[in-house]
């Protein structure tokens, strides 16, 4: 008889992203969800997905099975774990008086000039001990989990030197191994040129001693380091000094996904898709050209509804994206400038601002959104073999995650990892 970790039966839908191994879906298969009315899924006791289907089947094939917990849920809707593919959550020091300078009309980079933006942040956090940076770490990754989100990419960045820049890795690197929520760690050195130095002297001080460091690190096994970002933007890092900076990062054997094209269209998509970037975040200002680089590269495109939201910039061409074959994802953009924890509700903006379907919007906060992060053959969609991270939705049709704005406090019920509840929410209101 088997021992299993979790059986979830009975649910009214069970919303699988896709069943075929698909590492990612583009415009038609984003409209053409796998879903299973009246389903059931097993997580199996190393965590990972054992089945899933219509539940007589399931009851059938398992009706000799042991489970060390069994969710009846009748009335529910069962989804993958949500995907956040960008978000920069290690920082100290509060930007809320930065707010009221953007609503004043004041531009991300007037902020910037004025000292503020990530300057701010980057005193502050070189400041930090790394016990508090931990802390407030593990407080947001907390809020981002009981907003359904189960894997999340993780920056530094707010260093812009060695010894921050790696307290920063490091405290991403303790959430990785104490928390139940997956990591991607991504090494953000690149973020913005400190002050005093120069873009030349800032790309030599990441080529000779950063990235240098890092790597003995990573060899040593004292941080695993997935991705590398750079801020590839007119006064910031150029495409010259972008893309040293990236070559080299993927001579170690980090992924390439940066921040590009946001402010200026700096043809960052284009110099993306030739380097083989798997991701490129941002893209407000991308061209005719950039867009479709990325699709024949098959380079995801990280939007963040977010960033065109607050700094009330144009939004992301997401159809021309989805209508040229581009792999779509989606992240939050945590981060002092865009303080939202909320995948739910960056799906919901994607939907409104953007244009996307609800069905688009949930496979790039999904399937998507996983591949952006090199992780779409473990999370994602609810395949056998796949992590058994899910949502339990006290709905009986998935579309109300995106439906009600700031609604998924009292939506979801639980929140499951690799098998095991890590949110269990009795106070949702149903319908």
């Amino acid at each position: 008889m088997s021992r299993n970790r979790l059986l979830v039966k009975n649910a009214q839908q069970v919303v699988l992203i896709c069943n075929n191994g698909e590492k990612y879906l583009t415009k038609h298969g984003m409209n053409a969800l796998c879903v299973i009315q009246g389903g059931s899924v097993v997580v199996g006791s190393d965590g990972l997905i054992k089945a899933v289907g219509p539940a007589e089947t399931i009851r059938a094939q398992y009706s000799e099975a042991s489970f060390d917990r069994v969710i009846d849920a009748a009335g529910m809707c069962v989804l993958p774990g949500l995907v956040d593919a960008h978000t920069h959550p290690v920082w100290a020091g509060d930007r809320v008086h930065e707010f009221a300078m953007k609503l004043a009309g004041a531009t991300y980079m007037d902020v910037h000039r004025a000292g503020g933006g990530i300057h701010f942040t980057v005193e502050h956090t070189r400041a930090s001990a790394a016990s508090d940076l931990l802390a407030s770490l593990r407080s947001r990754l907390a809020r981002m989990q009981r907003a359904g989100t189960t894997l999340v990419e993780c920056k530094s960045g707010y260093g812009l030197e060695l010894q921050t820049e790696l307290k920063m890795l490091e405290v991403i690197e303790e959430a990785r191994r104490s928390l139940p929520i997956n990591v991607s760690s991504t090494y953000c050195g690149a973020h913005a040129v400190p002050k005093g130095k120069t873009v030349t002297e800032a790309t030599e001080d990441i080529l000779q001693v950063q990235l240098p460091r890092l790597k003995a690190l990573m060899s040593a096994g004292k941080l695993r380091v997935d991705n590398i970002d750079v801020f590839c933007e007119q006064g910031v890092f150029d495409l010259d000094s972008t893309r040293s900076i990236l070559q080299a990062g993927k001579e170690m054997g980090l992924k390439i996904n940066f921040h590009g094209d946001e402010l200026h269209p700096m043809n960052s998509a284009e110099m993306g898709a030739e380097l083989g970037a798997l991701a490129i975040s941002h893209l407000e200002e991308v061209t005719d050209e950039g867009i479709v680089a990325m699709a024949k590269a098959k380079t995801a495109a990280v939007l963040l509804p977010t960033t065109a939201y607050i700094l009330r910039l144009p939004q992301p061409r997401a159809r021309d994206m989805l209508d040229a074959g581009v792999i779509v994802a989606l992240g939050s953009d945590f981060n002092p400038n865009a303080y939202c924890c909320s995948m739910p509700i960056i799906m919901h903006l994607a939907c409104v601002n953007m244009r996307m379907s609800m069905s688009e919007a949930l496979a790039a906060a999904t399937i998507n959104a996983a591949f952006a992060l090199g992780r779409s053959h473990t999370h994602g969609s609810l395949e056998v073999d796949k992590h058994g991270d899910l949502l339990l939705l006290d709905t009986t049709r998935w579309e109300h995650l995106i439906y009600q704005l700031g609604g998924h406090q009292e939506v979801i019920r639980y929140v499951i990892i690799k098998g095991k509840v890590v949110y269990d929410n009795d106070k949702t209101m149903g319908l």
